[in-house]
């Protein structure tokens, strides 16, 4: 007989760079210095790369892109630098802000130049605040270009699924005109005919690959990043959580990682640089940084589970500290736990139908406390401010029937697809009067009562003098343009009504290790720790805390990435893409 076969030991690695995390962050710093003509090795805990980046929106905020200038878009420095000074105040720093402005547009035009990443223009999204000064109309965002995942041939299996709560049987729906369409496929033939292929499409990739295979908003850029990293020589090792960074020589040196086989050794002759994605789900730090949640359970985020905060750790075991002066910890955003059918539950981030006409945000005292059509960020900000201290944050979204059927309301779809199976769980409330709803809900009913039929009178004058909902071009835009005489403005009073429970949630973190400019990671003295850099939230957040407009963590992600990727390969930053190794 012959004897059991036992596994072959893993073998410990060498190369220049190691980079700790798959998301848009750590691909890329990793597609940067590898076309700069470094060896790079990407390790990822989990079984998939693309992090929270493959679930997100796939929006960069970029002011001064190439996209806008070949538009005819032509902005001033100063006037972002001028905005991005009222909303960041006292936490501005003027060094992390003129690396990300400068460098930027160079980082467009690097990945559109150099590989596969493609961009689509934001020339039509304005910031968030429309009131503050040198706020844009637009021209200060880009996007992804859609993907077919075939490109990306065995490795696909790899990549991370987009959130199925948000997928329509799996398919992305991109944001913008797409989603139009799909939200006007029962009243528009044009947009039924759309929505009709790309459903027909869907199921035959469904039947050939299991997997829809047209990839959109932060899955697609995940894949063009992972492309790109594949085609430079990038080795991605899923499966690969790190450990402990080793420090040899008054410098970082690499990292040990377990594997499927046991514990390797990675040795970077250049740097270790940390992308894994913040702390969302480290139960401790949320107790330790988040006042709202006093044991680190009273808050769920959007991002990806295994965001646990590894790379902090990393960090600060060789001596990195992190930036807790800050205005906020988090990037807030509203979402309501969806029951799952194996008992758990996932948070869906409330993005979309806040700004829709017919929708209204109360607390329990069956009141308004926001303007619903502002930012996920201002949604969040002002429901923690309005609950006392101590007391259970939560909140309502309350609409009627068309509205539902028309857009959806958090996990639940728009029409035709059915809502039963999540009134029977408890996720969404239903109700034939204002009254019953609130009771379903623990609501005050004569306040809920009270809120609703005052709200009805404003918004068939369309206006809102409580919150001046629909009076900034963010709330336009994020409304319903064919909606009129206000795109975020309807009465709600055709029943049954309908609300969702609103927790506090996160679509990451925005407190993270302390970096100089280059996005070296500093120690207590303000000293750059040599061989370690840091990007993505694992950096602290460039906003220091506020969140100025759509794309504020993706486009300093990536920036910052290819300033790391630059500053390791020893070539200096300039405003214009140096000529790379493999385009010479």
């Amino acid at each position: 007989m012959n004897a059991p076969s036992t596994p072959c030991p893993p073998q410990d690695l060498l190369c220049d760079v190691l980079v700790i995390g798959a998301g848009a962050g750590g691909l890329a710093t990793a597609v940067t210095a590898a076309t700069l003509g470094l060896d790079v090795v990407v390790i990822e805990k989990d079984a998939v790369y693309g992090g929270t980046t493959a679930w997100s929106g796939g929006w960069m905020w970029i002011p001064r892109n190439p996209l806008a200038q070949r538009a005819g878009i032509h902005e001033d420095p100063s006037a972002p630098r001028a905005y991005l000074r009222q909303e960041i105040g006292e936490h501005y720093s003027e060094a992390h802000i003129e690396a990300f402005l400068a460098q930027g547009p160079a980082m467009v035009e690097f990945f559109e130049r150099y590989t596969a990443v493609q961009f689509i223009d934001g020339n039509a999204v304005p910031d968030f605040h429309g009131r503050t000064p040198h706020a844009a109309l637009g021209g200060r965002s880009v996007s992804v270009q859609p993907f077919d995942a075939r490109e990306l041939g065995v490795e696909f299996a790899r990549l991370r699924p987009p959130l199925d709560l948000t997928t329509l049987w799996g398919m992305g729906i991109a944001s913008g005109a797409e989603l139009r369409h799909f939200l006007r496929a029962l009243c528009s033939f044009p947009s039924f005919a759309y929505v009709a292929r790309r459903v027909l499409r869907h199921g035959l990739d469904l039947l050939l690959h299991g997997r829809g295979m047209r990839l959109v908003n932060g899955n697609a850029l995940a894949a063009r990043l992972a492309k790109s990293a594949f085609d430079a020589g990038v080795r991605i090792l899923t499966s690969h959580p790190a450990r402990r960074l080793i420090a040899q020589d008054g410098r970082i040196a690499g990292a040990v990682a377990a594997t499927p086989s046991g514990d390797i050794t990675i040795r970077a002759r250049r740097a270790v640089v940390l992308a894994c994605g913040g702390f969302p789900h480290d139960v401790a730090r949320k107790q330790a940084l988040f006042s709202h949640a006093p044991t680190g359970r009273e808050h769920w985020s959007a991002a990806v589970p295994s965001n646990t905060g590894d790379g902090l750790r990393l960090g600060e075991a060789v001596g990195a500290r992190l930036e807790t002066r800050t205005a906020s910890h988090g990037a807030w955003a509203p979402v309501s736990l969806v029951p799952r059918t194996d008992g758990s539950t996932t948070a869906y981030p409330h993005l979309i139908e806040r700004a829709k006409p017919g929708v209204i945000a109360v607390t329990p005292r069956g009141q308004r406390f926001v303007n619903e059509a502002d930012s996920y960020y201002d949604f969040m900000d002002a429901l923690l401010k309005t609950v006392a201290p101590g007391q259970p944050v939560h909140a309502w979204l309350v609409c009627d029937h068309p509205f539902i059927r028309r857009y959806g309301l958090g996990a639940a779809k728009p029409a035709p697809l059915p809502l039963g199976s999540l009134v029977r769980s408890g996720y969404l409330r239903r109700a034939d009067s204002i009254a019953a709803l609130a009771r379903q809900c623990g609501i005050d009913a004569a306040a809920l009562e009270a809120t609703v039929a005052q709200y009805n009178q404003h918004a068939r004058a369309g206006r809102d003098p409580l919150f001046a909902k629909g009076e900034t071009a963010y709330n336009r835009v994020q409304g319903d343009a064919q909606h009129q005489p206000n795109p975020c403005m309807a009465p709600i009073e055709h029943g049954p009504f309908y609300a969702v429970k609103i927790v506090p949630g996160s679509l990451g973190t925005f407190t993270g290790l302390r970096t100089d400019a280059s996005a070296r990671v500093l120690d207590a003295q303000g000293q750059p720790i040599a061989g370690l850099y840091a990007c993505g939230n694992d950096m602290h957040s460039v906003m220091g805390g506020r969140y100025p407009s759509g794309g504020i963590t993706l486009g300093p992600a990536m920036t910052f990435g290819y300033i790391a990727g630059h500053h390791i390969a020893g070539v200096p930053r300039q405003s214009q893409p140096p000529a790379y190794p493999e385009a010479a």
